[in-house]
């Protein structure tokens, strides 16, 4: 029986979700836990793999439920069990039952990231923010936001010398809006960007981009020129991790 995970993690001290040979993951860990829980080895497959340091408010993984005496029973009762053994920067929220050919990876129809920058020094924000030195024209940024719509080739903006079979990303919704904390009433800018896939680094290098035109270091055209130069060293710095939000990833067959 296959299953998907709801899970969400803070992504500072993993080294990013997939497994690593010599460093710890969020893969491995939630693997581990489950594997304590059923007594069996459960391998889980991610919706996608963020980067070190990359935080998840909502995650998916798959898994095969093995064949043991009462195994979704079982695990039903084992949330909170899980969660003790994930740590206190992983929350298992939910077990899933879904049909026997569902993939967290393939399915998913849109996935959603927040980066999130402060524009004053913060003792509170900063462990999931990034701090901006100078102001920035949320104006221009959002006149810059709104060409990623008009492309679908995101070559400038993908890692180097990934193993990506294709840079093209149907990119549906990409803004900057002015935010005040609900912990604290701080303000702060929030880009929000969605699409039906992302490349590795892609968020936080158009993150980088758009800071160098809010900075008014680039202007429209050059924003422009970025995106259709196909060529990753014409974009702007890939920013901090700890700023980016895995927030949402959507299913046909998920409420």
């Amino acid at each position: 029986m296959r299953c998907f995970l709801h899970l969400s993690y803070r992504g500072e001290p993993f080294h990013g979700w997939q497994r690593q040979p010599n460093a710890v993951s969020v893969q491995q860990t939630v693997e581990e836990a489950l594997q304590t829980v059923l007594r069996v080895p459960v391998p889980i497959v991610g919706a996608g793999r963020t980067d070190t340091g990359v935080n998840a408010r909502c995650m998916y993984a798959h898994f095969d439920l093995p064949e043991i005496e009462n195994p979704e029973s079982r695990i039903r009762n084992s949330i909170q069990g899980l969660n003790r053994l994930c740590g206190r920067d992983i929350s298992i929220h939910r077990i899933i039952p879904v049909a026997d050919d569902a993939h967290a990876r393939f399915d998913a129809v849109q996935r959603t990231y927040k980066y999130f920058v402060t524009t004053g020094k913060s003792a509170f924000l900063h462990p999931l923010s990034w701090h901006s030195p100078s102001p920035l024209d949320v104006d221009a940024m959002n006149d810059a936001a709104a060409t990623l719509l008009q492309d679908t080739d995101f070559t400038s903006f993908a890692k180097l010398h990934s193993d990506a079979k294709t840079n093209v990303c149907d990119v549906r919704e990409a803004r900057w809006e002015r935010t005040a904390c609900n912990l604290t009433g701080e303000e702060m800018l929030v880009f929000t960007i969605s699409a039906d896939r992302f490349l590795r680094n892609m968020v936080r290098a158009v993150v980088g981009t758009l800071v160098e035109v809010g900075r008014g270091k680039m202007s429209l055209l050059g924003f422009r020129d970025v995106v259709e130069a196909r060529d990753r060293c014409s974009a702007g710095t890939s920013m901090p991790p700890q700023a980016l939000t895995l927030w949402d990833v959507r299913y046909p067959y998920i409420d």
